[in-house]
This record gives structure tokens, C-alpha cells and sequence, in this order.
């Protein structure tokens, strides 16, 4: 799936291949989901890959099986953080082969929104604070942590997996994370990106799967309906609330 590439770097991963065997049930999650049927080989963009889909699509099931898959801690974090809070992660990662390039990352990190409490939790203890802005984690908020890894931790060259990074980003610091996602792209790193947000999935250059029922499709910016959804309320929020919020049978 996808085009082929026409830069030197080639990106750390190229291919997120399925090795179906022993276990693999299809009608069985996280083997049903329409994130994970229907596709064999998933190709990756050498600077930054998407994912989009509905609620219950697979596709945090999926990056999150990336990351692992990758080596990185199930709850997020690096390869030298190793913490479980809760066993919730599914099988699928014993079942992807990555497909790796020439290059070697010499960082990684795996960023879940869901287990971030958890993750700031194990950082504040362990951690130097240095390399995490100077300040622990627990004594900013939710939008203020997550720039603060973004920014601090994450040093290029690497191998980023995140998994919906703007449920805690106001729209300023949506434009913020765009800013220094950029800087680390231009420093040789690649991303698989897991997002709702219209702001984020603008990221030119890109590659975006959406999770379709008959499974991953590669699709444009303008033809998402997260994207045309938005533009429509924004433009017209009246009459979106007029028909959400009329009475039925008036």
C-alpha cells in the first residue's frame, strides 16, 4: 500500500508486515478490527504516516502493536522503560514483522495519551528532570507534560510512535506540536501518528491511512470527513446546533 519513495532517507521502518500464523483468528479482536483485516503489508512514509478512523476502528490497536512491535513499553515510553500499570494490550504485535531500512534510529519513544498519568508518574521518579524541561511532569498540566516531552525528550534521529498527542493540545499548542514535529522531521525522524485533529493531519508531505470498514485506505487531507465535518461547523455552527438541537417532531 502506498507509493514508493523518492529520497535518500529512507525512512527506520519502510513496512509493518503481518506474519500470520498459530494464534491468528480472524474473526477474533484485535484480528477483526477493520485497522488490522484486509491488508497484509502496510507501508510507512519515511517522515510521517497517520492513522484516522472512527472510534473503535483498530487504529490505536494498531499503533500501539507498532510500538511494541518496536520494542517500546506497551504503556508508552522508550525501550528502557519498562512499567505496567494494567496488562490491556492486545496480541496483534506478536503477529507484525517491521521492515526496517538501511538507517538505525538512535532514539525512540512511544507517546499514548490514555497512559500518560502513569508514564509522568514513572518519569518523575526515575528520571532526571533535564531531560524532561526541568520541572516534573505531574506539576503541569496535561497540554503543558505532553509539550514537554515533545519538546525536551524527543531529539531526533528517532523512531516517534504517538498515539492521539492532541487530546490534551489546545488549538495554539496544536500549531506548536506541528512546529517541532517539523524540526524533528527535518532531523532525520520518522512518525506513526494516530489523531482526530484536522490541525495535525494538515502536515504536508504525509502519508494518511483511514481506517475504512474494508481497511486501511490511503486518502488526501481534503477528502476526510473529519476534516470536511469540521470546515462545515465552523462555517455554519448555526445550523449544525439548530438541527442536533431541534426537538423531534418540531
Amino acid at each position: 500500500m502506498g507509493g514508493r519513495r523518492a529520497i535518500d532517507f529512507g525512512g527506520y521502518v519502510m513496512d509493518v508486515v503481518q506474519a500470520r500464523g498459530e494464534g491468528w483468528q480472524e474473526d477474533a479482536y484485535p484480528f477483526n478490527l477493520s485497522a488490522v483485516r484486509s491488508w497484509e503489508t502496510l507501508e510507512l512514509h519515511e517522515k510521517v504516516t497517520f492513522l484516522v478512523g472512527e472510534n473503535g476502528s483498530g487504529k490505536s490497536t494498531l499503533i500501539e502493536a507498532i510500538a511494541i512491535a518496536a520494542g517500546l513499553n506497551a504503556e508508552g515510553g522508550s525501550r528502557d522503560h519498562r512499567f505496567s500499570t494494567q496488562d490491556t494490550h492486545s496480541g496483534l504485535h506478536k503477529f507484525l514483522k517491521l521492515v526496517r531500512g538501511t538507517s538505525r534510529p538512535k532514539d525512540s519513544y512511544f507517546l499514548r495519551a490514555e497512559s500518560l498519568y502513569a508514564q509522568a508518574s514513572f518519569l518523575d521518579a526515575a528520571s532526571t528532570l533535564e531531560r524532561y524541561g526541568g520541572r516534573k511532569l505531574h506539576s503541569q498540566s496535561h497540554g503543558e507534560s505532553v509539550m514537554a516531552l515533545f519538546r525536551n525528550r524527543f531529539g531526533g534521529r528517532g523512531f516517534y510512535v504517538l498515539d492521539e498527542p492532541e487530546a490534551a493540545l489546545s488549538p495554539p499548542r496544536q500549531i506548536a506540536f506541528l512546529k517541532r514535529l517539523h524540526e524533528l522531521v527535518k532531523e532525520d525522524s520518522q512518525f506513526v501518528i494516530a489523531t482526530h485533529s484536522p490541525m495535525i493531519l494538515a502536515y504536508p508531505d504525509a502519508w494518511i491511512y483511514e481506517m475504512t470498514p474494508d481497511g486501511p485506505r490511503q486518502v488526501t487531507w481534503d477528502t476526510l470527513e473529519h476534516v470536511r465535518l469540521t470546515r462545515d461547523f465552523l462555517m455554519y455552527p448555526e445550523a449544525y446546533l439548530y438541527e442536533i438541537m431541534e426537538e423531534p417532531g418540531e
